[in-house]
């Protein structure tokens, strides 16, 4: 039987002895599955990242994470005039050693990942001077070069224009599908997971989880208690097959 590639029971943590962020969380991500991690602000989901990526240790529970980890943070700067080339070689460490240079043959693997993602002619590019959906790809080439098989990704299309949130939801797809990877991303937009996810995991209060298929587990009930606020999914045409997205119900929206 092959082991999930994230898997864990009954996990709490508080930064105060009683004051728990969450506790009770129990899920698991297959291998080369994609699972979105839903919630409001606050109630946890930056903190369940930590734990996963081994930054912190959990107050409770069992945690067993099988395989090698890398993380896409949310759109960032760099306070150094790093570029392109050098943020993807920072994806090597783990085979570069602490005091070597990157070799030939890094180098190599970081300019065929940037290629992956339509970067190469750019990889000498000072990296600030990127687009956001630019600098958002060559992160995901510098967790590509790491040799991770599992990818934790921080809310990736924020701060990005409708375009760029496409991409990096097309990203996610392909990664999961031909590369076989385990992508775990949270996010606030539940049409993105109904799109591009296998799997969710909402938080929707200290010791209240739904989790399971994304398409059984995102109802309007789920995402209302979630949010507090109505949300509706709608099934609609397009090329010739059947979709679906969710839209949030704006109006009378804070009387709800």
């Amino acid at each position: 039987m092959i082991e999930p590639a994230i898997r864990f029971d009954n996990l709490g943590h508080a930064y105060r002895p009683g004051r728990w962020v969450f506790r009770h969380c129990s899920a698991q991500l297959e291998r080369g599955r994609v699972l979105a991690l839903l919630g409001p602000n606050g109630r946890g989901k930056t903190t369940l990242l930590r734990l996963l990526l081994g930054a912190m240790k959990a107050s409770e529970g069992s945690l067993v994470v099988q395989g090698r980890t890398a993380f896409v943070p949310q759109l960032f700067q760099v306070g150094f005039d790093y570029s392109v080339l050098d943020m993807v070689l920072m994806g090597r460490a783990r085979h570069i050693g602490l005091l070597s240079q990157p070799s030939a043959r890094d180098e190599a693997a970081a300019l065929a990942a940037l290629d992956r993602f339509g970067l190469a002619d750019l990889a000498r590019r000072p990296f600030h001077e990127l687009s956001g959906g630019q600098r958002q790809m060559t992160i995901f080439a510098r967790a590509l070069v790491s040799d991770a098989d599992i990818l934790i990704l921080d809310e990736p299309t924020s701060a990005l224009d409708l375009k760029n949130q496409a991409l990096v939801l097309d990203w996610i797809q392909r990664l999961a599908g031909s590369d076989g990877l385990t992508v775990l991303f949270s996010t606030h937009h539940p049409h993105h997971a109904l799109e591009v996810a296998d799997d969710a995991l909402l938080m929707l209060g200290e010791s209240d989880f739904a989790h399971g298929p994304a398409s059984t587990v995102l109802t309007e009930d789920n995402l209302h208690a979630l949010y507090g606020i109505p949300l509706r999914r709608l099934a609609f045409q397009h090329g010739g097959e059947t979709m679906e997205t969710v839209a949030a119900v704006w109006r009378n929206a804070a009387s709800a």
